[in-house]
């Protein structure tokens, strides 16, 4: 959950530890009936992917120039996007929770995949080969998200993907604490909330043991 009143001129907050999982944090009280949208148009999906550090400025004025003169296409890519940022949700929450994953979600993953394969390629680099990718039209960002989220399944650090315990707040995020104790999107917003929360309910408690 987002820290209200913070003085820092960045939009977005990236606590997940993988891409992919800050993408599923663009929703705010995701786990909510009712989340608060981060990503209302296409410029919005270009200033995270920014922040996020996936698009250049140029790669985002090429972008933003484009989607101007196709609205229709940047529209249709904000619905896979959030399709797609909800799929993610759904997926790691689940397994954030022990839980399995619903087979209809990792075949829509699948489904974005398959399109963002074709575009990942081999690089070679002074100090080795690495993975880069071709130029790709409006749905460039969703791209490097999906993969992210094919990465993060197939990793070993699955296992430490968490939702704050803040409910209903429902950002996600990997666990790279020693003991694995983490509980909070953030300290200063959830866990702060709790902890007045529970500071209340012992006054309230002592208060009435008193009457």
């Amino acid at each position: 959950m987002a820290d209200e009143g913070s003085a820092t001129t960045q939009q977005f907050a990236f606590i997940g530890g993988a891409l992919c999982l800050d993408f599923s944090n663009t929703a705010d009280w995701h786990a909510s009936a009712t989340p608060t949208e981060m990503l209302p148009d296409y410029d919005a999906l270009l200033v995270w992917a920014v922040e996020a550090g996936i698009l250049s400025a140029d790669d985002t004025t090429r972008l933003r120039v484009r989607a101007v003169a196709e609205p229709e296409e940047a529209a249709a890519v904000m619905r896979r996007a959030v399709a797609l940022r909800e799929v993610i949700y759904r997926l790691f929450s689940r397994i954030a929770a022990g839980n399995e994953v619903v087979p209809a979600d990792l075949a829509t993953l699948n489904d974005q995949l398959a399109i963002t394969l074709p575009f990942r390629m081999l690089t070679h680099e002074a100090n080795g080969f690495t993975w880069s990718w071709r130029s790709a039209g409006l749905d460039a960002p969703l791209m490097l998200i999906t993969a992210s989220a094919a990465d993060l399944l197939t990793s070993p650090t699955l296992d430490r993907v968490r939702e704050c315990d803040g409910h209903p707040c429902g950002w996600l995020f990997i666990d790279t604490s020693r003991n694995r104790s983490r509980r909070w999107c953030s300290m200063e917003s959830c866990g702060n909330r709790a902890k007045a929360r529970r500071h209340y309910q012992r006054s309230r408690g002592a208060a009435t043991e008193g009457i």
